[in-house]
């Protein structure tokens, strides 16, 4: 479980850094996944998606150079 600590009563910056260590752990992206039911099949291809995109990413970050 994600925690922060506040300071003098600075809830603003204990709300960002809340954020931050939220997205940082996943936490946003692991709800966002467990929303709804979602098929293996369905799963597969969107992990096949995933590393086709990231691939593809990569090898346009390395010809670039």
């Amino acid at each position: 479980m994600s925690s922060v600590i506040v300071h003098k009563n600075d809830l603003d910056s204990a709300i960002k850094k809340f954020k931050n260590v939220c997205s940082k752990s996943g936490v946003l992206s692991e709800l966002k996944k467990r929303a709804h039911y979602e098929k293996p099949s369905v799963k597969r291809k969107n992990k096949s998606n995933a590393a086709r995109k990231k691939m593809k990413k990569n090898k346009r970050h390395y010809n670039d150079d």
